[in-house]
C-alpha cells in the first residue's frame, strides 16, 4: 500500500506515526543528507522504526536535486521552465509583499541546506526570506531559518517531487494546510479537476497516550483486517479517478466490499481494548484533465453514499498539477487534528 511521506518536518506527530503503521506499509519523511544532521534531528522513535524497516528516511542526492535546477541553467525545458520557475516566482511574490513574513526561529521554521539546492538557498538569502542559524547548539549544521510559510512551500514542492519517484510508492501526507495547498501549485495555466474526499471516519487511530508498542502489536495481530480495509479504499479511490463522471456508480460497486471491511476492522478495534479517536483526513483524487465543465462545482459538497454507517462526503474542486508525473501518483492527504471519541 506504499508509504506515507510526511512533510514538512522530519519528525511526524505521534498520531501520524500511528496512522502510518495501521493503514500503510510504513512511514517516510525528507531528511538532511548529512548523516550527522539526521542523527541529531531524527527522533528516537523514528530511528527505532527504521531499525524495524517501518520508517524510511528520504534524502535528496545531487542527482535528484537536479529536478529543482536553477531556472535557465538546464537543457531540460521541463526542469528549467516548470517547477523551479514556479517556485522562484512564488518566493519573489512573498518577498515583495508589504507584510513580508520574517524568518522564524529554530526548530519551528528551519530548512536544512542539504535538503535543497545551493542556488535555492542563495535565493532565499538574497530575497530576505532566510537567515543563517548562528546558534551554537549544532555547530556542524548549516541551517537556514525561514518563515513557516516559506518552509511549507518549499518542502511541499520537494515532497511532491519525491512522490514522483517511479521506484517507490509514496503518498504525500501533511498536517500543515499551507504545505498541502502548496503541493498542488500551478505549473501552467492549464487546470484539471480533483475529487476531494473526507476519509477520517474510516481511518481511526489510537487515542493520545497510546504506546507505539501497542500499535505495533495491533498491526501484526490484525494485519488481515487493516490491509483489507485499505485495499478496498485504494481501489475505490482509483476507480473514482478513472470513472470520475459516475461517482455514484463507483460507490455502489464498492459498498458491499467496503462495508464488510469496515465491519471486520471494527471488530478488531473492539478486541484490542484500546481507546480510539477520529482525525480528519482529506484525500485529493486527481481526475483526467479532459473532465468537462459539468464537474466544475467549486465549494459544493454532497453525500454520495454511506458505508457501514459512515458518511463519505465528496466535493469537486480545481487543481493545477505541479509536475508531469502527477498522473502516476493519485492521492495527497491532509491530516487535521480534529478529535472525536468513537
Amino acid at each position: 500500500m506504499g508509504l506515507l511521506l510526511y512533510y514538512p518536518t522530519v519528525n511526524p506527530p505521534t498520531e501520524v506515526v500511528h496512522q502510518a503503521l495501521l493503514y500503510w506499509d510504513g512511514l517516510a519523511s525528507v531528511v538532511p543528507r548529512d548523516p550527522r544532521v539526521y542523527g541529531a534531528v531524527a527522533g528516537r522513535e523514528l530511528r527505532q522504526l527504521e531499525e524495524r524497516g517501518l520508517y524510511q528516511p528520504l534524502a535528496f542526492t545531487d542527482e535528484s536535486l537536479d529536478v529543482l535546477a536553477e531556472p535557465g541553467r538546464s537543457d531540460d525545458p521541463w526542469i528549467s521552465g516548470q517547477t523551479s520557475s514556479l517556485l522562484v516566482e512564488e518566493l519573489r511574490r512573498m518577498a515583495e509583499r508589504p507584510d513580508r513574513p520574517p524568518p522564524g526561529s529554530f526548530p519551528e521554521a528551519v530548512i536544512y541546506t542539504s535538503k535543497i539546492s545551493d542556488w535555492l538557498g542563495e535565493l532565499l538569502l538574497d530575497l530576505g526570506l532566510a537567515r543563517h542559524d548562528r546558534s551554537d547548539h549544532r555547530s556542524f549544521m548549516a541551517d537556514l531559518l525561514v518563515p513557516q510559510e516559506v518552509q511549507a512551500l518549499i518542502i511541499g514542492v520537494l515532497a511532491r517531487e519525491l512522490a514522483a519517484d517511479p521506484d517507490i510508492s509514496l503518498f504525500p501526507y501533511t498536517d500543515s494546510a499551507g504545505a498541502y495547498r502548496n503541493s498542488l501549485r500551478p505549473n501552467s495555466s492549464v487546470t484539471s479537476l480533483a475529487w476531494e474526499a473526507e476519509l477520517g471516519r474510516l481511518l481511526p487511530v489510537p487515542a493520545p497516550g497510546t504506546p507505539t508498542a501497542d500499535v505495533l502489536a495491533f498491526r501484526e495481530k490484525y494485519a488481515d483486517e487493516r490491509i483489507r480495509l485499505m485495499r478496498a479504499l485504494h481501489r475505490m479511490l482509483g476507480d473514482l479517478r478513472r470513472d470520475y463522471e459516475h461517482p455514484a456508480d463507483v460507490f455502489a460497486q464498492f459498498r458491499v466490499e467496503l462495508s464488510q471491511a469496515v465491519h471486520d476492522y471494527q471488530g478488531a478495534r473492539r478486541s484490542s481494548r484500546m481507546a480510539w479517536v477520529h482525525r480528519s483526513v482529506t484525500v485529493s483524487v486527481a481526475v483526467a484533465a479532459a473532465a468537462g465543465g459539468a464537474l466544475l462545482l467549486p465549494d459544493v459538497g454532497w453525500l454520495l453514499g454511506t458505508v457501514g454507517g459512515y458518511a463519505l462526503n465528496v466535493a469537486t474542486r480545481e487543481i493545477r498539477p505541479l509536475a508531469r508525473a502527477r498522473d502516476e501518483h493519485e492521492f495527497s492527504y491532509l491530516h487535521r487534528v480534529e478529535n472525536g471519541l468513537s
